[in-house]
């Protein structure tokens, strides 16, 4: 759940009064989340004494804190005060639906991904986590216009590729399938992923021999991986001997 970069809150500290310099150490730093906690709620509490714009940052560590802790609901509360502060704030709406999907509430992340998209319609993540959402829906037509869309706004990025490779899957386009797992390989060839979603395509084609390829370059580039091993197990294949 991360949208405004914890960087921001430099100029909390920056210009801060010496005797709350703690409080926004606290919600600035990034690795003790009960601290992070706990400083921006000295933050908040001091309501209209702080700007907006740090009010706003500190909501959104919070949240941020929450999320990494898994209380989605305190999360989604915070998120939800900063559009009570700022009503066009897209990166709210999009930490809002992230938490959201990660409850299973999958129509209110896609609400909240599509307030974003008015507000801030060049965002490719956005784009990314609607269609991911779309798909959990089996609503894999939307899902592939969402990845289409990510990936028209940043064709360089692997992640809509592959996603859209698993949704044309599900629709049976297989060749269009192996060619977004292909560009995706391209782009990135250390996704994991991509190599695990080509090689189970090429499984279920029959293509023994590529599938065994991808699946042993998951095991390379991540040795273990228990799917990359269960795949060549299932063609025959024993990791520990054959690699």
């Amino acid at each position: 759940m991360v949208r405004l970069g914890i960087a921001f809150l430099l100029i909390l500290v920056l210009g801060a009064p010496f005797a709350y310099a703690d409080r926004y150490r606290d919600c600035n730093q990034s690795k003790n989340l009960d601290r992070i906690i706990r400083g921006c709620t000295q933050i908040i509490k001091r309501g209209k004494q702080e700007s907006q714009k740090n009010r706003i940052v500190a909501y959104n560590n919070r949240g941020i804190a929450y999320a990494k802790k898994e209380d989605f609901d305190r999360a989604i509360a915070d998120c939800t005060k900063i559009i009570e502060i700022d009503p066009k704030h897209a990166p709210a709406y999009y930490n809002r639906g992230l938490a959201h999907r990660q409850k299973g509430e999958v129509d209110r992340a896609i609400a909240d991904y599509t307030k974003a998209i008015k507000i801030d319609p060049k965002d490719a993540d956005t784009y990314i986590n609607r269609g991911r959402a779309y798909a959990k829906k089996e609503d894999f037509d939307r899902a592939i216009a969402d990845y289409t869309r990510a990936i028209e706004i940043n064709p360089d990025e692997a992640r809509p590729y592959n996603n859209r490779g698993l949704a044309y899957e599900k629709k049976g386009f297989v060749a269009h399938a192996i060619a977004d797992f292909d560009t995706a390989i391209k782009l990135n060839p250390k996704y994991v992923n991509a190599y695990l979603n080509r090689g189970r395509v090429y499984e279920d084609k029959g293509e023994k021999e590529r599938a065994i390829a991808d699946f042993c370059k998951t095991i390379e580039l991540r040795p273990g991986n228990s799917v990359g091993t269960a795949g060549l197990k299932r063609l025959g294949v024993t990791p520990e001997l054959d690699l």
